[in-house]
């Protein structure tokens, strides 16, 4: 049921009031993320006498990695929370909470005991509120409203600008002070001010948006669940200790591995239980068939894409020359370019799709061209090696640049389009988990990222980056190639 209490009000860029409350919300959720982010992966592998935790950089990289791939994952987790037992805005408020304890866990100087204990918190933390401020968006509308795609954007813009800005502050506030811990005490308060935020104006504005439950668990469901959870925490126990056991050793790796196997097992269990439902017609069950090959191409995206924040953000630390016209960068500030180019291209292509209109390319070929653009954008960071003949001589952090904005344009043509072509291929009975599945690809990816990642080093520069990029342009080739075999599949749908 759709909340319309506040539509009237128009004050916030003739939106709903309650508009401003999330807005602000997830600014500062994506501040705090961001900021921690833009440190994390130099804390963990800077050696543990100049304050850091002293980690190998393949462990570190690979520990970035899961710790994204869990993100994406607990978003299940918090969908579900929302839906059968807390309702959006109760389960967004215990994700602040979260979130916040996290980050100051972090800030206090306690070594790698503390790192895992604040990666679990955010990790749930995150589950609880991204995915249910998107909902209660929706609820501050009812259907038909012609605002809720404007509204849409300006709350995406909120994600950004937080994103943007936040690793300017963070790592100015780490160089200022020289201790990661200071850097990760401003994530804290971010998160702090957004939860303030949260609780102060949406008991002004949001009024009865999001607090209803739309599913909520039964007395008979209730202990079902608890033996569902029981049962799913055996499951992972029994798993890792299988690996260990496999393996002859319990160490962090054992983790990894658990982690990036869940990753690709959960996905593909969603695809087994979708396909073979008797509440999945003929006609939508081949477009889940087309499905697949795109949200594998999109898993090949994320793979890139993420490498942002371990192997472009080592690129960053060690291979860049940071001294650029009398100032001084530093190596996290490239963390955000990411978001500054998100919002620069993000109208340009909508404008160019409006342009567009039916002569625009077919979702295959738009994924096509958007894994091309990521496959490229790793291509070219293979030539600051070639070109000097080594990979110790620092170089023009232009490579970064343009690197992270090729790599953009290419998710200008997935990410967007994913979730659109998400919601037009999902089985009637199937949409909410779906869509829960469409971000299980970058899940998915970046649990490939775990293995991936530590391959890389100075040494495998050159190779690591060519052969990642020339893989991901050879399936983009043959995805074009294959499109108009999948349209087939979809049935009409584009």
């Amino acid at each position: 049921m759709k909340v319309n209490t506040v539509q009237k009000e128009k004050t916030f860029f003739g939106h709903p009031r309650g508009l401003t409350t999330l807005f602000f919300t997830e600014f500062w959720e994506r501040f705090s993320y961001y900021g921690m982010r833009a440190l994390l992966l130099y804390y963990m592998y800077t050696q543990v006498s100049d304050g850091g935790l002293g980690f190998s950089q393949g462990t570190s990289t690979a520990i970035m990695s899961i710790y994204g791939s869990l993100v994406y994952m607990s978003g299940v987790i918090g969908g579900w929370a929302a839906d059968r037992v807390l309702g959006s805005r109760r389960t967004i408020f215990w994700g602040g909470v979260l979130i916040m304890a996290g980050h100051i866990v972090l800030a206090l100087p306690m070594g790698a005991t503390a790192l895992f204990f604040s990666m679990a918190l955010i990790i749930l933390g995150t589950g609880f509120l991204k995915p249910n401020v998107s909902n209660v968006v929706g609820d501050l509308y009812e259907k038909g409203d012609n605002r809720r795609d404007a509204g849409f954007s300006i709350f995406y813009m909120g994600i950004n600008l937080g994103a943007f800005i936040a690793p300017f502050i963070v790592s100015g506030i780490w160089g200022a002070t020289d201790s990661f811990h200071a850097g990760f005490s401003v994530a804290a308060i971010g998160m702090a001010v957004g939860l303030i935020v949260y609780v102060i104006t949406g008991k002004l504005y949001l009024k009865e948006a999001g607090k209803e439950i739309p599913n909520p668990l039964t007395r008979s469901e209730r202990g079902k669940f608890v033996w569902f959870a029981l049962a799913l925490v055996v499951a992972i126990g029994a798993l890792i200790a299988a690996i260990a056991f496999i393996t002859g050793s319990f160490t962090i790796n054992t983790i990894i591995l658990a982690v990036t196997i869940l990753g690709v097992a959960i996905p593909f269990a969603y695809f087994v239980v979708m396909s073979r439902s008797k509440k999945t017609t003929k006609e939508e069950r081949s477009r889940l068939y087309a499905y697949i090959p795109l949200f594998l191409i999109a898993v090949l995206f994320w793979m890139i894409e993420e490498q942002g924040s371990t192997t472009l953000a080592i690129f960053a630390a060690e291979r860049t020359q940071l001294d650029i016209f009398g100032f001084t960068l530093n190596p996290a500030n490239f963390q955000s370019l990411n978001p500054v180019f998100i919002i620069i291209l993000s109208p340009v292509f909508a404008f160019i799709w409006t342009k567009l209109g039916d002569r625009q390319p077919s979702t295959p070929k738009k994924f096509a061209l958007g894994l091309f653009f990521a496959g490229l954008s790793f291509v070219l960071m293979m030539f600051p090696g070639i070109i000097n003949g080594n990979t110790t001589t620092l170089v023009s952090p232009l490579w970064l640049v343009g690197s992270f904005f090729i790599c953009i344009v290419g998710e200008m043509f997935i990410s967007p389009v994913g979730l659109s072509a998400t919601t037009k291929l999902a089985p009637a009975a199937f949409s909410s988990q779906t869509m829960s599945l469409w971000f299980l690809a970058d899940s998915m990816g970046q649990a490939f990222n775990a293995q991936a990642t530590q391959f890389f080093s100075a040494k495998t520069e050159v190779a690591y980056f060519g052969i990642t990029g020339f893989i991901a342009i050879g399936f983009a080739i043959l995805l074009f190639l294959m499109s108009p075999m999948l349209k087939k599949y979809m049935r009409g749908v584009d």
